[in-house]
């Protein structure tokens, strides 16, 4: 397939953009400097690998007519519409998924302004136990550009790959090829593929490196080239690169590839050398550096409670209820505040009691809208494929069980690699005890559909008129969320509800409507008037923040000033040691049973300004200080 380059050249640049981060590190040259040199040697050695890697092909491309008529069609036109909505939503707005900005974008920062990767003295201690995928991708945009308005095209790229690979893979493990063709088109529709592709979340973008680790493996039985096999090798180490919760994604592949091992020996130097890239771009840097600071690979002993499974049985059943109810909840739900205040009251207890006791506090909330840090596949994507099934289903058990004959993966293996995903998945959820497992496994949709799509039924059930009208349908929700997503309205959100609270003041929902829209467009910059209230001449800034405080607007504009973060216990010399002027967040000090007044007095520092911000709608309104050590 045409697209297959782009998958191949992706790949590389995640591998390039890892290895790049890592070695400059320990180095100590993460800067422009060391960027360019290592690009350019790098460079090098693809173009000398290029044959043995499988990068130069003898077919020239003549499908590219062929290839827009495609969107002529009404699914691939819709996908084109979406992703062009998609796109629009990056370019008119800044990045402001809370997370992104809170440890991953701010983690980068102070690696670039350290020259290194560095442990980071920080009550948050995202920034220091996290897997380094998108951060490694997002740091030369960052370095080069100053800026951090093109960092959705690390998401929107893969988003733009996801529909040939799925097509690809799809019919690899036996799904027919009209049903294959559908949903290539539908799943990327998913409410968490659209929401976060012009953003900064880390959930969605590894989808690609799973798909790719399978396909490629597919290839490799067909081929028997060491270079397929290679490419398989990248995908799957960038996917546990990307997020720790992949992990359990290396069952399907390895009972994939398991038998192929042996075609490895024909070229051992480069297996040797693609096994040590893997080792870099995979999570094993971090998990080797989790255990050096703090004895545990996965970095579990410092994460909040809840984070790490007690019960794996209640964790397998929990987070089944959690995924069905994320993905169920209808895209508009005004309920939400009700529910968020009630569901625990209302719900048996011998659900919540056991629940409450392994998973994180909040697991029982649900959205208003789906966003970039909440959102599974949604309500459009499950209806469907629940209705596809139960339709499949009675239409005969053995047109849904059985896998169209496949000449490119034995039989039986092939159905081992559609099962293995489940199992994968229950292995998350013994270990997972955090309250957005839909969102968190993203990469795991689309290998657990496969098992379902298989058989003559489905390939029935497509033709169907009402299915045809489901899918419109499913279409438009995604549209509709698309649009009035709060991440990136695609309408004048704030300008209409501040028009209807107007006229309606007493409106409970348009108000609700109004301050959420608001709060979500400041994310970007959520301390912007802190910022202001700086003495010019400050260089470097002190922060004092709740782990889940961000300090995103402190270092804008990128490059002119550098944060270090304090803890509120930390000995007043420390801090004068290395800052003169120091912003403290209210919250913080609330958390810790303390004034501003106490805090002033013990530290010896002086009140320099005050104002207010809400960095999230659950904490509202929190002042924040601008405090000087006196000299």
């Amino acid at each position: 397939m045409s697209f297959f380059p782009l998958v191949r050249l992706w790949l590389w640049i995640s591998v390039l953009a890892s290895v790049a981060g890592w070695s400059l590190s320990a180095l100590g040259q993460l800067n422009r400097p060391g960027y360019a040199v290592f690009f350019a040697a790098f460079a090098v050695l693809i173009l000398i690998c290029r044959k043995k890697l499988g990068l130069v092909s003898s077919k020239t491309n003549s499908r590219g007519k062929k290839f827009l008529r495609r969107f002529r069609q009404p699914l691939p036109l819709s996908f084109a519409v979406l992703a062009f909505l998609v796109f629009l939503g990056g370019v008119l707005y800044p990045p402001g998924n809370y997370t992104g900005l809170n440890y991953r974008v701010a983690r980068v920062l102070q690696w670039l302004a350290h020259g290194q990767w560095c442990w980071i003295h920080t009550p948050n201690f995202r920034m220091n136990d996290r897997a380094c995928g998108i951060e490694w991708l997002t740091a030369p945009l960052l370095l080069f550009t100053k800026s951090d308005r093109a960092l959705f095209l690390i998401n929107f790229i893969p988003f733009l790959l996801l529909p040939g690979l799925v097509f690809s893979l799809f019919r690899r493990l036996g799904v027919r090829a009209r049903v294959a063709w559908h949903w290539m088109w539908l799943l990327p529709t998913g409410y968490n593929f659209l929401v976060q592709a012009a953003g900064v979340a880390n959930d969605t973008f590894p989808a690609v490196y799973v798909l790719a680790a399978l396909d490629f493996g597919c290839r490799a039985w067909v081929s028997r080239r060491p270079a397929d096999l290679w490419h398989s090798i990248l995908a799957a180490a960038l996917l546990t690169g990307a997020k720790a919760s992949n992990l359990p994604l290396l069952l399907p592949w390895a009972v994939l590839i398991f038998a192929l091992l042996p075609v490895l020996r024909r070229q051992t130097a480069m297996t040797l050398l693609v096994i040590f890239l893997a080792a870099l771009v995979s999570f094993l840097p971090t998990a080797i550096l989790n255990v050096h600071y703090l004895g545990d690979w996965s970095g579990l002993s410092i994460e909040r409670a809840g984070m790490n499974m007690k019960n794996p049985v209640v964790g397998v059943w929990g987070n089944t209820l959690l995924l069905l109810l994320n993905n169920f909840v209808p895209p508009l739900f005004p309920l939400a505040g009700w529910w968020n205040q009630h569901a625990l009251n209302i719900l048996p207890q011998f659900l919540i009691a056991p629940m409450t006791a392994n998973f994180e506090q909040g697991f029982q909330m649900l959205p208003e809208l789906p966003t970039e840090d909440w959102a599974g596949i949604g309500f459009g994507l499950s209806l469907l494929l629940l209705v596809s099934v139960s339709a499949s289903f009675l239409m005969g058990r053995s047109a849904k069980r059985n896998p169209e004959p496949s000449p490119l993966v034995p039989a039986k293996l092939c159905r081992w690699v559609l099962i293995a995903p489940w199992f994968a998945l229950m292995a998350f959820g013994m270990k997972s005890g955090m309250v957005t497992p839909q969102r968190l496994i993203a990469p795991y949709y689309p290998l657990l559909l496969p098992l379902f799509l298989v058989g003559a039924g489905q390939s029935q059930i497509i033709r169907r008129c009402w299915w045809r009208v489901m899918v419109g349908v499913v279409l438009l929700l995604a549209l509709v969320v698309l649009v009035l997503s709060p991440d990136r309205p695609l309408w004048p959100a704030k300008t209409i509800l501040s028009g209807a609270q107007a006229r309606h003041p007493g409106q409970h929902l348009t108000a609700r409507a109004l301050k959420v829209y608001t709060i979500y467009s400041g994310r970007s910059d959520p301390l912007a008037g802190v910022r202001a209230l700086l003495p010019p001449d400050i260089k470097v800034v002190g922060f004092i923040g709740t782990e889940d405080d961000t300090d995103i607007s402190l270092w804008r504009p990128f490059g002119e000033r550098r944060v270090e973060h304090f803890f509120l216990t930390d000995p007043p010399e420390q801090i004068r040691q290395h800052v003169q002027c120091v912003v403290l967040g209210g919250f913080n000090l609330k958390e810790h049973n303390t004034t501003l007044d106490a805090w002033l007095q013990s530290s010896g520092a002086e009140l320099v300004a005050t104002t207010n911000a809400t960095l999230k709608v659950a904490e509202g309104l929190q002042p924040w200080y601008v405090v000087r050590f006196k000299q």
